[in-house]
């Protein structure tokens, strides 16, 4: 996906690990995840979570700067539920703790899980991230959602009179 613009904060020199898991949260300022390194899932609907670190420059500390994540689908577009496309967004600002050495890189752990997603068995999406309207290509994760597997409808009852196969009995 080609940038989105920028502005007076564009962060070209953050770093972003995105990563794609059953669950993700944030506590202690340190990612929790559980079932980590998703490309696949479904075709029923599951929970999906999104771990992101982003790697702030020291001297980039106390700058605010708004992120967005959405899902697209196999062509680029903005997944549509209700008439709204599916994505989250907030803010962030990575503060420097004390006695941290500096020159060193400050953390910026999200996390978001979603309960279900609106996406279709046998197609493929992707979450892009940008930041400050600015996306950049490695701040994307794609998934796959399974092909539903064909209903077989169960076999007759035998007529009546017949013997069972063996075994069967």
């Amino acid at each position: 996906m080609e940038s989105m613009g920028s502005t007076p904060t564009a962060p070209a020199s953050l770093r972003v690990t995105m990563l794609l898991a059953d669950s993700a949260q944030v506590a202690d300022r340190k990612l929790y995840i559980l079932g980590g390194g998703l490309t696949m899932i479904g075709p029923r609907p599951q929970p999906l979570g999104v771990a992101i670190r982003i790697e702030v420059p020291w001297d980039r500390a106390n700058v605010a700067h708004h992120w967005r994540l959405d899902l697209l689908d196999e062509d680029g577009h903005p997944v549509m539920l209700r008439e709204q496309a599916v994505m989250v967004h907030g803010r962030f600002e990575a503060g420097r703790p004390a006695g941290l050495k500096p020159g060193t890189p400050l953390s910026v752990p999200l996390a978001i899980t979603f309960p279900t997603l609106p996406v279709q068995p046998g197609q493929s999406y992707t979450w892009q991230l940008s930041i400050d309207e600015t996306a950049e290509a490695d701040w994307r994760q794609s998934f796959h959602v399974r092909p539903a597997k064909p209903t077989t409808p169960p076999d007759p009852p035998a007529p009546p009179g017949t013997t069972p196969p063996p075994g069967l009995e």
